[in-house]
C-alpha cells in the first residue's frame, strides 16, 4: 500500500503541473510534455469526459458494483488512459468500467496515463484496447473490427498485426454481422454461443436463420447439432429408400422431417415391405446424447 501511496503522491504533483495555464501541453513537443506523457497522474474525475468512440455499449451493473467495492478497499490498481482535449479537460481512451466504478463510490480523482492523440488515434486505441478484453461478447468484438475497417481504413491484414489475431479469426467475427439482428441480440444476451452463430451464417435466407434460431432455443441444441441441422437444411439429401421398394410412404416422409427437426439431427428410417420399420437417431458426443435423452424424457 505504501508503494501505491507514493505513486499517487507523484501523480498529484504532476497534476498540479497540468493545472498551471503556463503548462498547457497540447503536443508531445511542448515544454514539460515528457513529464506528463507515460506517467501516472491523479486527475479530477470531473475533468474527464466519456469517450464517444467507446465500442463497448453494455456495462453489467452487478459486476460494476463489485468493482466499486474493490476500488473502495484497494484503490484503482490499474490506471485508466485518457487523452488531453483542452486545458484541464480529458477524454477516456480506456478504462471506462474503472471510471464508472470510481464515480459510483464518489471518488474525486483517479490515476490515469495521459496521452496526446487525435480523434482517429483515440478511436483506434479504444477499439484495439477493448478487443483485447475477455468480457466482450462476440458481436461487440465484431462491431469493433468493423469500425476499424470503416473509420480507420484498416485492412484485415493490418488488423491482424494490430490486435495479434489471425486474419481467419477476424473474418469469422466479421461474418457474424451478416446474421439477423434478432440472432445477434440473442448472442449478446448469451442465449446462443458464437459457435451457433457461425453455423447459422451459412444459411442464406433470413427466415430460415430465424427458424433455426428458434429451434436452438426451444430444443437447447448444441453447436454440433446446429451444424448438422444447417447442413441438412442447405443440402437436403434424397429421402431414405425402403427395403425392397424405391419410395417411402407419404406419412413416413412427412414424419421424417418433423422428427429430424425435433431432435436436431437427420434421422434414418428403414421400412420393410410389410410396413414395419426402424428409426435411427444419430448423436455426435456424450453431451449430444444427453440432450436427446432430455428431449425424450420431456416428451413423456
Amino acid at each position: 500500500m505504501a508503494k501505491a501511496t507514493k505513486k499517487q503522491a507523484l501523480g498529484r504533483g504532476l497534476s498540479a503541473l497540468l493545472k498551471d495555464p503556463a503548462n498547457d501541453i497540447q503536443s508531445a513537443s511542448d515544454k514539460n510534455a515528457d513529464k506528463v506523457v507515460g506517467n501516472i497522474i491523479e486527475i479530477s474525475i470531473e475533468d474527464i469526459e466519456v469517450n464517444p468512440f467507446q465500442p463497448r455499449t453494455k456495462f453489467n451493473e452487478d459486476t460494476l458494483k463489485e468493482l466499486a467495492i474493490s476500488i473502495r478497499e484497494l484503490g484503482v490498481i490499474q490506471p485508466i488512459t485518457v487523452r488531453k482535449v483542452a486545458f484541464n479537460k480529458y477524454q477516456l481512451v480506456s478504462g471506462e468500467r474503472r471510471y464508472r466504478a470510481s464515480k459510483l463510490i464518489g471518488l474525486n480523482t483517479i490515476p490515469a496515463y495521459v496521452r496526446i492523440a487525435n480523434d482517429q488515434e483515440s478511436l483506434e486505441m479504444a477499439l484495439v484496447e477493448n478487443i483485447q478484453r475477455q468480457d466482450l461478447d462476440p458481436i461487440e468484438i465484431a462491431l469493433s473490427y468493423q469500425r476499424l475497417i470503416d473509420e480507420i481504413n484498416l485492412t484485415q491484414e493490418q488488423m491482424s498485426d494490430r490486435v495479434g489475431k489471425k486474419r481467419s479469426t477476424i473474418s469469422n467475427y466479421l461474418r457474424l454481422l451478416k446474421l439477423d439482428p434478432i440472432i445477434q441480440t440473442g448472442m449478446r444476451d448469451g442465449f446462443i454461443s458464437m459457435g451457433h452463430g457461425r453455423a447459422m451464417i451459412n444459411i442464406d435466407k433470413t427466415i430460415d436463420q430465424l427458424e433455426v434460431y428458434e429451434k436452438i432455443i426451444k430444443n437447447k441444441l448444441s453447436v454440433r447439432a446446429t451444424e448438422s441441422l444447417v447442413k441438412n437444411l442447405n443440402n437436403p439429401s434424397t429421402e431414405p429408400k425402403t427395403e425392397g421398394t424405391s419410395e417411402l410412404p407419404k406419412h413416413i416422409k412427412k414424419g421424417i422431417k418433423e422428427i429430424s427437426e425435433y431432435f436436431g439431427h437427420k434421422i434414418d428410417v428403414k421400412v420393410s415391405k410389410n410396413g414395419s420399420g426402424k428409426i435411427t437417431i444419430p448423436f455426435h458426443s456424450e453431451e449430444d446424447f444427453n440432450r436427446i435423452k432430455k428431449l425424450v424424457k420431456s416428451a413423456k
